[in-house]
C-alpha cells in the first residue's frame, strides 16, 4: 500500500534521532512504502564507518548526487552541524525518541548481529564498539558539541516545516501509520 497523501505534498522527508533509535529502519520502510529514493547520512558520513569520516563538503556532495532531480525521498540519520543546506528541502522531518535503555540495548544487539565475535575484547572491531556505545550512551545528558538530544532539539527548532515527533517504543508499522494519518491532517 502506498502512503498517497504525501504524494505532492510531504514528498521529502527527513528522520532523525539518537543511534539506536531505529531512524534507518522506518527511513528504509517508509522508502519502500513511498516508492521512492532512501538516503542514509551514515553512509555519506563514514569513509571507513566509525573510523574515519568524509569532509562536510564532500558528504554535501554526495547526497547532491544521490538525490539529484528526484521529487519523492527519505533521507535518514542527523546532518545537523554540517548537512543544513538540505533544510530547504524538507517537506517533514520525523524525529524518533527512544529512552536510552531501549535505545542502548537495542544498539548493542545491532552491532552484535552485525560483527559478532569481532565486538569483543581481542575482537577486531572492540575498539571501534566501545567508543560507539560510549558516544551513543551519552545522547540525553550531553550538551551540542555532539550529536545529543539538546543538539536536535536546538536543530528541530530552526526548522520552517512541520515536525513529527514519535516517542517510545512502537512497531514500524505503527509509525508508518502516525505518518500516513499525519500527512492527511494538514
Amino acid at each position: 500500500m502506498q502512503i498517497s497523501c504525501m504524494v505532492g505534498r510531504l514528498n521529502r522527508i527527513h528522520i532523525l534521532g539518537a543511534s539506536g533509535s531505529g531512524t534507518t529502519t522506518l527511513g528504509r520502510a517508509l522508502s519502500v512504502r513511498r516508492n521512492c529514493r532512501f538516503l542514509d547520512t551514515d553512509d555519506y558520513f563514514w569513509k571507513a564507518k566509525y573510523s574515519e569520516v568524509n569532509k562536510a563538503e564532500d558528504r554535501i556532495t554526495l547526497i547532491r548526487n544521490e538525490i539529484g532531480d528526484a521529487e519523492r525521498w527519505v533521507l535518514s540519520g542527523s546532518l545537523c552541524g554540517w548537512g543544513d543546506i538540505f533544510i530547504e528541502l524538507f517537506d517533514l522531518v520525523v524525529f524518533i525518541y527512544l529512552p536510552n535503555e531501549i535505545r542502548m540495548a537495542r544498539l548493542k544487539e545491532r552491532e552484535r548481529l552485525r560483527y559478532g565475535n569481532d565486538i569483543l575484547p581481542g575482537g577486531n572491531r572492540y575498539s571501534e564498539y566501545v567508543t560507539l556505545i560510549e558516544w551513543s550512551a551519552r545522547y540525553d545528558e550531553a550538551g551540542p558539541e555532539i550529536r545529543s538530544r539538546i543538539g536536535h532539539e536546538q536543530w528541530l527548532s530552526t526548522l520552517k516545516c512541520p515536525i513529527l515527533r514519535l516517542a517510545g517504543e512502537s512497531s514500524v508499522e505503527e509509525k508508518l501509520t502516525i505518518i500516513e494519518q499525519f500527512g492527511h491532517s494538514g
